[in-house]
């Protein structure tokens, strides 16, 4: 499966990669920032783009996912210090990316909200038909997103699913803020070395590992029955629990105060639905997560009460505000200081007999009308009219200046011919920035392109050396196995065990062959360690592994349990369960989706080989074994003699043969005397006239014990090698 997830940086994101990664599946990650710096090892491919961005739809028609997480509520992206203009963000980006996804037509679309959409209290357990009451920016735009969701998911029958996870809370990143009330109580104890709380508030938390597993049974489920999920633990805590706990957990010397006034509320996510269509296991407790949280925050309280802020204090805002109001003061002071030149030559031209017809002025309104535009035009203008007026009052009062029409001749003129200079000079400066960042944005198109065409390359590449190279591709598994197919039908289980840790890549590998309903015996193995269970067990006592195998499935021991092999399947034949593989020394990460579908693959193969020797060997049952009896004939015995001492020289087993004192007329009455002696698993069988047994799975040493019983029979019996015998 292919998954797209769709957020900033975080703990929950990083536990969703691992658990998609884990469990064998391809991972992309749309960041959102143009200028995301967090690496992702277990992430296939990483998009550093804005969620609005026109390329969206490419990067989603490119990478095809089955399933898109949108990390919404919990998108570490939106800091929501400005609530009103987040909230307007938050919405746009949402509706880009769900429509851009609309496009790829197939897949599903997972929206995460929070039980903030709620914003009263209830009595009973809130189900997914109950109407929002959303109250602040936040929870109002997380309930807009729902709006969209559910209206993709009607009109064009998109899977637009919302899941609304119950106040979600786990180990915060280092200086990282969350809202959850474990966050915020451990906030307050650090802070004030006290916890306050309301024994009538009443909620539901969920520990993030948790809320990864229950999301991903959404994201891979075959089919959803509803819309709108809950995700919740179900189990109810007061804030006075919580307090007590996060007290608990920080040790001695904190106080837990009783704030506990009015009629309090209650917040409680009913997860009946998903529950019913999933079923519902919580791994991480109440006391575990909050312990962990608390312990955290605590070796690392410095990095939640400083955060680091480059703008803090009064000294730098105020700094800060200073350098504003100068830079925007600077085009007026140079208008200012350019005025007093002007001013000292117009008042020297007025006199003069060659520039008495020159205006100064219009040409210094005209200078920054065509630099700055109207603005400083306008400014400039009345520096002018102030000098002007300035310069008639040397030979006229100020009442005549003001009666003189010449004089509002040549104001209007000069702020004519300045506003009119200074709007053109506006519109091409703004012609200029409108083709500045047209050519900005289709760069940045261009460059978006380039990525995405960078990425597709890598991917193609990356693809081409799976398919050439790639270790457990069908044909490289099949090549292995059909070596089996090589050996003759008595070699053919020993060498299987070579074949499944080879194609598996562990030196632990073990098979065995299953007596009856009950045990099953050591039959090959690779290593002492694939051998720890012993030669027989009784595998229907192990109820993990064998409920697993029974229903013709991969046991993974997720425990770790000692007494169990870590990976196990079982070979059948005509419904019966023939042997069991079995698999130690496979690292933690390799225990998932991807290596169990491996194994189904390699143990199907292995069937057919067995199940094909085994059938050869019936079909020449008549002429393998002697008349009337279960024992082997000359040449079959001989064979099978050969093949358990060769798989034993290369250490894949052990066996040992005992030669029985007799007479050659009495040995199929001898056998069945001894018969009872034996286990299912040893072989009766000729060689040259006289009767010997083959036990597999078996030393020298406990061989002595099969010599005694026979003796007890009357019959001696001694330890022979097969060069002895066989030629």
């Amino acid at each position: 499966m292919i998954a797209f997830l769709i957020g900033g940086e975080g703990r929950f994101m990083d536990a969703m990669i691992n658990k998609l990664n884990k469990d064998g599946h391809r991972v992309y990650l749309l960041t959102g920032s143009k200028n995301s710096q967090t690496s992702y090892q277990k992430v296939f491919e990483k998009y550093n783009f804005e969620y609005d961005s026109d390329s969206i739809r490419e990067i989603l028609v490119s990478a095809n996912p089955d399933v898109v997480i949108f990390m919404g509520a919990y998108d570490s992206r939106y800091d929501w210090e400005n609530a009103r203009k987040t909230s307007v963000q938050f919405t746009a980006d949402l509706t880009n990316v769900i429509s851009a996804y609309s496009s790829v037509k197939k897949g599903r679309f997972l929206y995460l909200s929070s039980q903030e959409v709620f914003g009263r209290s209830y009595v009973k357990d809130i189900k997914e038909d109950e109407p929002v009451s959303a109250t602040s920016f936040r929870a109002l735009a997380l309930a807009q997103g729902e709006e969209i969701c559910k209206s993709y998911y009607n009109t064009r029958g998109m899977q637009s699913i919302v899941v609304r996870m119950d106040h979600l809370y786990g180990t915060p990143k280092r200086g990282k803020m969350e809202n959850n009330p474990c966050f915020q109580m451990t906030l307050e104890m650090l802070r004030d070395n006290k916890v306050s709380a309301n024994s009538r508030n009443l909620f539901s938390m969920i520990h993030q590992n948790d809320a990864v597993q229950f999301l991903y049974q959404l994201a891979t489920a075959e089919k959803l029955e509803h819309s709108i999920y809950h995700i919740s633990s179900g189990s109810v805590i007061s804030q006075m629990q919580l307090a007590h706990m996060v007290s608990n957990a920080a040790g001695r010397g904190i106080e837990v105060v009783d704030d506990t006034v009015g009629s309090g509320y209650r917040m409680v996510l009913s997860g009946e639905r998903f529950e019913k269509e999933f079923g519902r296991k919580i791994f991480v407790s109440y006391e575990e997560g909050v312990k962990k949280t608390v312990q955290y925050m605590k070796k690392h309280s410095s990095s939640f009460l400083n955060p680091q802020d480059s703008g803090a204090g009064l000294g730098n805002h105020l700094w800060r505000s200073i350098c504003q109001i100068f830079w925007l003061l600077v085009p007026y002071l140079e208008n200012l200081v350019c005025f007093i030149p002007f001013f000292m030559l117009n008042n020297r031209a007025v006199s003069s007999q060659y520039f008495s017809k020159l205006d100064f002025y219009l040409l210094y309104v005209l200078l920054f009308a065509i630099v700055y535009g109207q603005q400083q035009a306008i400014f400039s203008a009345l520096l002018a009219t102030a000098g002007y007026c300035f310069r008639q009052m040397y030979d006229k009062t100020g009442f005549e200046v003001l009666l003189d029409y010449n004089t509002y001749v040549w104001m209007a003129q000069l702020f004519i011919v300045g506003m009119v200079v200074g709007y053109m000079k506006d519109q091409i400066k703004n012609i200029r920035n409108q083709d500045e960042d047209q050519i900005q944005y289709l760069n940045g198109q261009l460059g978006d392109m380039s990525d995405i065409n960078d990425s597709n390359v890598r991917m193609k590449h990356t693809f081409e050396r799976q398919i050439v190279n790639q270790k457990d591709s069908l044909g490289k598994i099949y090549e292995i196995t059909s070596q089996l197919d090589q050996r003759g039908p008595e070699e053919v289980l020993f060498y299987a065990a070579q074949v499944l840790s080879k194609l598996m890549e562990t030196d632990d590998a073990a098979i065995y062959t299953v007596a009856n309903k009950d045990y099953a015996r050591l039959f090959s193995f690779t290593s002492q360690t694939a051998k720890k269970l012993g030669k027989s067990i009784r595998y229907s006592d192990m109820k993990d592994m064998y409920d697993e195998l029974l229903a013709h499935r991969v046991y993974i021991n997720k425990t770790m349990d000692s007494n169990y092999p870590l990976m196990a399947c079982a070979v059948y034949s005509e419904d019966q369960m023939q042997t069991i593989l079995m698999l130690w020394g496979l690292p933690w990460e390799r225990m998932n989706l991807a290596e169990t579908n491996r194994l189904t693959v390699v143990g199907y193969l292995i069937q057919n080989a067995v199940v094909r020797a085994s059938r050869y060997l019936d079909a020449l049952r008549e002429r393998r074994y002697v008349e009337d009896s279960d024992i082997l004939g000359n040449e079959a015995f001989k064979q099978l003699v050969n093949a358990f001492f060769d798989a034993k020289r290369n250490g894949l087993t052990e066996c040992c043969l005992l030669k029985i004192q007799h007479t050659a007329e009495n040995f199929k009455e001898t056998a069945q005397r001894l018969e009872k002696k034996l286990r299912q698993t040893d072989y009766f069988g000729v060689l040259s006239d006289d009767l010997y047994v083959l036990l597999p799975n078996t030393d020298d040493e406990d061989a002595e014990g099969v010599i005694a019983r026979f003796k007890k029979e009357g019959f001696e019996s001694t330890i022979v090698h097969t060069e002895d015998v066989v030629a």
